[in-house]
């Protein structure tokens, strides 16, 4: 089986009394002139209790000789009708911190064991995905693969029943390209994967370094 095997068969209205893991909200707020105004937008039901954070993205670096390769995912995500271009991610659960999510997250979707980079930027600030249309929010987390451990060299994913995962790794310096032939072949590239790769060409482009 592989992603790309999923169909979409029917979309339809959904209430909020039907939904588990989202609702959607109107929000009356005031402008800087003073003006009443409405707001629609979504927001998540998944948020453990005393969390501020609803979840992670890995960026996992493969430590190979030839030179640092991310780790990457193809995934069916039925709102785009697509699979999907991603880091690893997942939802925190009650009482982790993220970088104990993206742990559990890592070798629970790609069966591989990595550590938190601890140099002070293990962790991104705290992150939202789209704060137009909903509150959903993350913390990257920089994990580092050691390909050399015993672990690491037949990885084995732990998923659930509903995922449908597929691994796959690219040279860090080669993602803005990788991911130009991807969306050629069809795929959708997450934001949070493109975002990535096009702050590497800003880099380059400007030279930077």
């Amino acid at each position: 089986m592989s992603p790309t095997d999923a169909e979409i068969l029917s979309r339809e209205p959904l209430s909020n009394e039907a939904a588990a893991w989202t609702k959607l909200v109107k929000t009356t707020y005031k402008d800087p002139n003073g003006k009443l105004r409405t707001w629609e937008s979504a927001e998540r039901r998944t948020r453990p209790a005393n969390s501020l954070v609803d979840g992670v993205g890995i960026i996992a670096i493969l430590e190979k000789p030839t030179g640092p390769e991310l780790l990457l995912q193809k995934q069916f995500r039925p709102p785009v009708d697509k699979v999907c271009i991603e880091v690893p991610a997942g939802l925190i659960d009650a009482g982790e911190s993220p970088e104990q999510c993206a742990v559990r997250e890592l070798k629970e979707e790609t069966g591989y064991v990595g550590q938190v980079v601890n140099d002070g930027s293990g962790v991104s600030p705290l992150m939202f995905n789209d704060p137009g249309f909903c509150n959903t929010n993350l913390n990257f987390v920089h994990v580092s693969i050691d390909m050399s451990k015993k672990e690491n060299q037949n990885p084995k994913p732990e998923l659930e029943e509903n995922e449908f995962i597929e691994v796959f790794s690219v040279p860090l310096l080669n993602l803005y390209s990788e991911l130009r032939k991807l969306e050629k072949d069809g795929f959708a590239i997450d934001a949070r994967v493109g975002t990535l790769a096009e702050g590497f060409e800003v880099v380059r482009k400007w030279k930077l370094w």
